[in-house]
């Protein structure tokens, strides 16, 4: 059974109740009691409400207390991921006591959990030892003269995604998790931190790509969730293509005086449309990787609006020149082509232009409203640029083609 444990770890909690539902009652206990506590509360929170009394009934009397502390906690804030087992050391402690310590205790405390807590009588966080540093300095020295001091902290209530930027940010392998009174109740460590990175990073990708976040690997998925957490997306998207619809309906007239103005429509709205969702896609990565904070908007803006005005030329080039290029070979725009032609690069420029603009700067309203900004996804950013593009080429046309076309 031993050489089967790891394996068993690296499930996902799902899949470990799942495998525990198919084991003999001894192994079932067996395989409950050597998960690590933080791991007992996953795989019970994914266990069926009606189930959850049975499993926590097969851990020992001090687990099950522990792990009904952790249940307590939200599934995604730092209590929720934290171990509440660790070394405790007392900063009077002579460094030859604190070893022997370690010798008896270290093993009771799940890892990859190396380093020890220094606490005083009231359980406040004092400083961190490593067993390296205490193996390096003189037996009689305390513990507090050994201890590095101020250590970085999480709060017990701290989302789970500023928690992994803070594991990110100073290359942590483990963080105490310390209640508001400094005092200290658990480690979250890197092995729970890459779980969430991969699950935030999951829900942040489906939102960008316009579906509500799946709560289940994608072929458990169920076809009601399936359907539930793409259809509202897709409804919303309709709705707004249909402002689409009766900007057309504005623009009618000029459409039948100037039927070359429809070849050009997809190519302009599109292209809006794709440097959106581009800005959007950069922005929203930034802000989940803490590169761009709120605070930055205008820096963004700056940033981007010179971006945009470059891309915007770019493509007005390459469209100007197919336009030429088809007038020398095949005469198909008529007299006027180059108006037409300043009518199709001012309009990629100004649709470009916006459409990075709207893409850049819709995470941060988000954001500012307390919402979560990878839901400005690259299908929404494309609708609202789909609309406004249609206003922006069609009032360059009625300027540049009056008199001629129009």
């Amino acid at each position: 059974m031993a050489y089967r444990a790891p394996l068993f770890h690296q499930l996902s909690p799902a899949d470990q109740f799942s495998v525990l539902l198919e084991l003999p009652p001894p192994e079932r206990l067996a395989r409950m009691r050597m998960l690590p506590l933080d791991d007992a509360a996953d795989l019970i929170q994914a266990a069926p409400d009606a189930q959850r009394d049975e499993l926590l009934g097969l851990l020992e009397d001090t687990a099950r207390y522990e792990v009904k502390a952790l249940l307590a906690y939200a599934q995604d804030v730092a209590g929720g991921l934290m171990n509440p087992r660790f070394v405790r050391l007392r900063p009077e402690f002579s460094v030859d006591e604190a070893i022997r310590y370690l010798r008896l205790y270290g093993r009771d405390v799940a890892q990859p959990i190396g380093d020890a807590y220094v606490l005083d009588g009231e359980q406040h966080l004092l400083g961190i030892v490593s067993p390296l540093d205490l193996f390096a300095s003189p037996v009689n020295q305390t513990v507090d003269r050994v201890m590095t001091k101020d250590p970085i902290t999480v709060s017990e209530d701290a989302d789970q995604e500023l928690v992994s930027q803070i594991f990110r940010e100073y290359d942590l392998l483990a963080a105490p998790v310390v209640d508001r009174f400094g005092r200290m109740k658990g480690v979250v460590t890197v092995d729970d931190i890459v779980d969430v990175l991969a699950e935030e990073a999951t829900e942040d990708v489906q939102k960008i790509g316009g579906a509500g976040a799946l709560d289940t690997p994608y072929l458990r998925a169920r076809f009601s969730s399936m359907v539930r957490s793409r259809g509202g997306w897709l409804a919303l998207l309709f709705l707004g293509e249909m402002l689409t619809a009766t900007a057309m309906g504005w623009y009618e007239d000029r459409l039948s005086r100037a039927i070359v103005l429809v070849l050009f429509l997809p190519l302009i709205i599109s292209s809006g449309g794709n440097a959106g969702s581009q800005a959007t896609t950069l922005v929203i990565r930034a802000m989940a990787l803490g590169e761009v904070k709120l605070r930055d908007w205008w820096k963004v803006v700056r940033r981007e609006f010179v971006v945009g005005l470059a891309l915007g030329v770019l493509l007005a080039m390459i469209g100007s020149l197919r336009i030429i290029v088809w007038q020398g070979l095949f005469d198909s725009y008529g007299e006027h082509y180059l108006l037409i032609v300043l009518t199709v690069a001012l309009s990629l420029l100004g649709v470009v232009l916006w459409g990075v603009m709207a893409g850049s700067l819709l995470p941060f309203i988000l954001r500012l409203g307390g919402l979560d900004p990878a839901s400005a996804s690259a299908p929404f950013v494309a609708t609202i640029v789909d609309v406004t593009g249609l206003v922006i080429y069609f009032s360059i046309a009625g300027v540049a083609l009056r008199g001629t076309l129009l």
